[in-house]
């Protein structure tokens, strides 16, 4: 009688056991599949869409992100910045986006503010030229390298090209071309899209 109840609690333990390891097994497949949802770094450097958070920006702050291991920036431009872009339209050398448009402009930024809404700038931060990434220069008025009714903008530090608040190179620069605007879109107020937009991603 006691042998028998031996035996019994030894079963007990080892079907606990098996439901125990069996758990472990399933939870770590579940905790397996729901990572597959996320791009993976190998998946962003390949050109994965990145979703960026632009809640709380404050008009002039400018954020940088990583997409296809190029940095992209997201300028919240104030309503100043969206009003120079009228007064740089005869300075630069593209006003409209005109040149190698499907490689460098999506047609919803072929405007004069380049981008889908007017207060915001996506743009890839790296110059036409050789490749080197200007650094932000938004203040207004005469500085070092740049001319004295700068209107605020992006100065290249290699060569010296520049570009105004909506990515857009001046005339008589190294620069051939504006800055790359990556296809993006906004899925709310606060979310932020970078290589993809309603015809699939980039």
């Amino acid at each position: 009688m006691s042998n028998e109840k031996q035996v019994d609690s030894g079963r007990r333990v080892l079907l606990g056991a098996t439901c125990v390891a069996g758990g472990a097994v399933g939870l770590g497949a579940a905790g397996a599949l729901v990572s597959t949802f996320q791009p993976s770094e190998k998946a962003k450097a390949a050109g994965a869409p990145v979703e960026v958070d632009i809640a709380g920006m404050a008009p002039g702050e400018m954020k940088t992100v990583e997409w296809r291991g190029k940095p992209v920036w997201i300028l919240k431009r104030s309503p100043e910045m969206v009003e120079s872009l009228k007064k740089t339209d005869a300075a630069v050398a593209d006003p409209k986006s005109e040149r190698a448009p499907d490689e460098l402009t999506p047609e919803y930024a072929r405007n004069e503010h380049r981008s889908i809404k007017p207060e915001f700038l996506v743009a890839v931060g790296i110059c036409s030229h050789l490749g080197c990434s200007p650094t932000s220069k938004f203040a207004a008025g005469a500085q070092p390298n740049l001319p004295d009714d700068w209107a605020g903008g992006f100065l290249c530090p290699c060569h010296g090209s520049t570009f105004d608040l909506a990515g857009r190179v001046f005339k008589n620069k190294p620069a051939p071309d504006n800055l790359q605007v990556p296809r993006h879109m906004f899925t709310s107020d606060t979310h932020l899209v970078i290589g993809k937009d309603e015809k699939g991603e980039a």
